[in-house]
């Protein structure tokens, strides 16, 4: 019975555990929307998108279809197109250079730093000096909020200035962490995040937003989304897309976003118990100064010489799960290895794609089971 207890397997990310905690308020909410039967921009939608502009400070929230259609749309209301470059980090989900590749412009990827895992700005540097040798058009940096932390977004936004592109922020993973005492969604010309189950903040399907201080985008953006409507739904005076958020996805996320601080502080918690377990025998994620972090993922490097296929199978025995984000940077995927990288390479990329690995990370994680995480953790690595 006892090693039956110590091997019931573990969820990586317990959805589960929150949908019992919110019970009726969100079986209620879906019902409001199905008693109204307003499914596509019902009055929840624009309840979300205020509610996100006032817990994010951004002027105007646009809500959409996914976080990569928030991507997409930004790009588009810009006009980025052939012969741009735009500049990524490698080491990231696919997304962040998928769009880039869809308008037609060209993704440049540059390398991220060797401790946050965020972009580099030396390496931006860099790969500005590259695209401009292959004759393209600097436009746009995408500095992503890695694992749940911000960027630094001074720094690019320096380099940005002074070279004459604007930046997206691509804050899939870490919408509600803080950067210099300001939550994301006002850094650049535009923030987006996802909505994706996983992720801190998560509907139960797909689903993103846009935030911006910029009327004109925003105006701009709620157009695209809409196959690029004008004042008659018939007169479309823009290519767009289908982007919307549906409502019932809306009704759910105002419900989540109550709860969604509360959430943020219990895995902050769970974010230092596992620095004191971990720290002395595997590389622990680190807060850059003036940072807060939402901890999307709990991402660790394992020590030189640990086998990582052979640790996740120690501790997937143990029924406990990992997940390993990223195992290819962009530039090393099929899709993306014939796009331009920063001169001078992407070594801390290719290094971290060989020695990460995430462990169970949720609110709802309780100290039991955290702690035969970091046993299993320490045994796995030789500790």
């Amino acid at each position: 019975m006892n090693q039956h207890l110590r091997f019931e397997p573990i969820p990586f990310i317990d959805l589960a555990a929150q949908r019992r905690r919110l019970g009726k308020s969100i079986d209620d909410a879906v019902s409001r929307v199905l008693g109204h039967c307003q499914f596509i921009n019902g009055p929840e939608v624009a309840r979300l998108e205020a509610e996100l502009a006032s817990f994010s400070g951004a002027k105007h929230v646009v809500s959409c279809a996914s976080g990569t259609d928030a991507l997409l749309m930004v790009l588009m209301a810009k006009g980025i197109g052939r012969g741009d470059a735009v500049f990524c980090p490698s080491f990231t989900f696919c997304a962040t250079g998928e769009v880039v590749a869809l308008i037609g412009a060209t993704p440049v990827f540059v390398d991220v730093d060797e401790v946050t895992f965020n972009i580099d700005a030396a390496s931006l540097k860099c790969g500005i000096a590259t695209a401009r040798r292959l004759g393209l058009k600097p436009k746009v940096v995408i500095p992503v909020d890695l694992f749940g932390q911000s960027a630094d977004h001074d720094a690019i936004g320096e380099i940005a200035e002074a070279e004459g592109l604007f930046v997206l922020d691509d804050a899939a993973q870490a919408f509600g962490a803080s950067y210099k005492g300001r939550r994301l969604g006002t850094s650049g010309l535009a923030t987006t995040t996802s909505f994706f189950p996983a992720k801190p903040l998560g509907c139960f399907g797909d689903g993103g937003a846009i935030f911006t201080d910029d009327a004109g985008l925003a105006e701009t953006l709620r157009s695209i989304r809409v196959h690029g409507q004008g004042s008659d739904k018939y007169d479309n005076v823009r290519l767009g897309l289908t982007g919307r958020l549906d409502t019932i996805q809306a009704a759910i996320l105002i419900e989540k976003l109550k709860i969604f601080e509360e959430e943020i502080a219990a895995r902050n918690k769970l974010a230092e118990r596992y620095a004191q377990g971990l720290g002395n025998v595997v590389g622990i994620p680190r807060l850059a100064a003036g940072c807060t972090s939402v901890w999307a993922q709990y991402t660790i490097r394992l020590p030189r010489g640990c086998d990582r296929d052979a640790f996740a199978a120690t501790l997937k025995a143990q029924g406990i799960p990992t997940a390993i984000y990223y195992s290819k940077s962009m530039h090393q995927q099929t899709a993306y290895r014939d796009f331009p990288v920063a001169d001078g390479g992407l070594p801390v990329s290719e290094r971290l794609s060989v020695d990460v690995i995430s462990l169970p990370m949720h609110a709802y994680l309780d100290e039991p089971t955290q702690e035969r995480i970091i046993k299993a953790v320490r045994g796995a690595s030789g500790a």
